[in-house]
């Protein structure tokens, strides 16, 4: 169920007017016309005149941070957007509590296995102030080491971000899949390291139900796939800081981060163990090692006991979705190139489906930065979905 970053925040003015008029357009909304006394509107128009933003209280800030997820066109996990809990960390303002409010949400919404659909909100920016920033793309992601001979050990989307946690200190074991440490900055300061915990983190050895060979390929993946680096934008109100993961459909691991020759490349090898010959790819060969990377996939988190979807019921459940939206008089905005899978797409019902055309404007939403992370200054943001890994500018925030 991933949310992508669909396009850069939007460059409007952010004077209190336009604050203002964003708040009123917010507490219009169905689901805050509950909240929207007369009371709290004239609290809220008086703290824009005074301040130039507004405080939201934590039920306001869950419904926005809801309804962000069921506005993202991008999404396919959308069906599950009602179950997200809030963690209100909006108190911690320092880099350190920051980080380790990063690690509550790890250990949190990991929840041993029975993964949950958790968001974490730190402090909001302010006129003149930037607020908090996590420049990982995902709180968890694997280090990707350039070799002398130009090949990486590792994952090859993160060898910017590696070469900059080295200056900045950190060192790996330079192994296939050391864990990134998480780099933040507030308002806009230097940027500082912290490692991610053992305990924060819930890996997965993947083998194979048939071939007892594939666990010498030495794979594995984590359990939690919490994108970092995406603003929420609630009611004219921006949290730069705001960590929110779901779960892995499958083929999110199998058909692409462990798959593309970008990545890990792992199918010749998968190939050559079960015997077949990659001289012609009219054999399919990479299909073969392509469905059966999958189903290691799905049979090492089942039998680590850690929740994961497989693509085909992933897609059923966002039909579902739009079914219930509409159902309620609710237009279901869908990027279809996004919400059909990596592996199979065919064999789904989102692939034989048209959706309304997708309106990146519609808030409350999540948006790219409008800077590039400290690691990668020249704007070629290597984070994305965190499942998939893609561009950030198709980050996802279920997962």
């Amino acid at each position: 169920m991933s949310i992508a970053a669909v396009t850069e925040l939007p460059a409007e003015s952010t004077d209190a007017a336009a604050t203002l008029a964003a708040a009123r357009a917010f507490f219009a909304l169905p689901e805050l016309l509950e909240l929207a006394t007369p009371d709290r509107l004239r609290e809220i128009e008086a703290e824009i005149g005074a301040t130039g933003t507004y405080w939201h209280t934590a039920e306001e800030l869950l419904i926005g941070a809801k309804l962000a997820w069921r506005n993202h066109a991008r999404c396919a996990g959308r069906y599950n957007w009602r179950s997200l809990k809030l963690m209100d960390l909006r108190d911690r303002r320092t880099a350190a509590e920051i980080a380790e409010g990063c690690f509550e949400h790890l250990r949190v919404s990991t929840n041993g296995g029975r993964l949950r659909s958790v968001i974490t909100v730190f402090d909001q920016e302010r006129p003149g102030r930037v607020g908090p920033r996590i420049h990982n793309p995902q709180l968890v992601r694997y280090a990707g080491y350039r070799q002398a001979d130009g090949t990486v050990q590792g994952d090859p989307l993160h060898v910017t971000l590696t070469d900059f946690a080295r200056r900045q200190g950190w060192s790996g074991t330079g192994g296939p899949f050391d864990v990134l440490p998480l780099l933040i900055s507030t308002d806009g300061g230097p940027v500082q390291r912290f490692d991610v915990p053992g305990d924060a983190v819930l890996e997965i050895e993947l083998t194979h139900p048939e071939f007892e060979w594939f666990a010498e390929l030495g794979l594995r993946w984590h359990a939690n796939p919490a994108i970092s680096n995406l603003v929420l934008d609630v009611g004219g109100v921006r949290y730069p800081a705001a960590p929110f993961s779901g779960w892995y459909v499958s083929s999110e691991i199998g058909a692409r981060n462990l798959s593309d020759e970008a990545r890990y490349n792992m199918l010749p090898a998968i190939a050559t163990g079960m015997g077949l010959s990659t001289k012609r790819n009219a054999s399919l060969w990479k299909d073969r090692a392509l469905i059966e990377l999958n189903r290691a996939v799905i049979h090492s988190y089942d039998r680590a006991g850690v929740y994961i979807v497989d693509h085909h019921t992933a897609a059923a459940q966002f039909i579902t979705h739009v079914d219930r939206e509409e159902a309620a008089g609710r237009v279901v905005m869908t990027d279809w190139s996004w919400i059909n899978p990596p592996l199979s797409a065919s064999t789904t019902p989102t692939f034989h489906r048209s959706f309304a055309t997708p309106d990146f404007t519609v808030r409350p939403n999540f948006f790219k930065p409008t800077e590039p992370p400290a690691y990668d200054r020249r704007g070629e943001e290597t984070g994305g979905c965190p499942a998939s890994g893609l561009s950030v500018a198709a980050a996802c925030p279920a997962h």
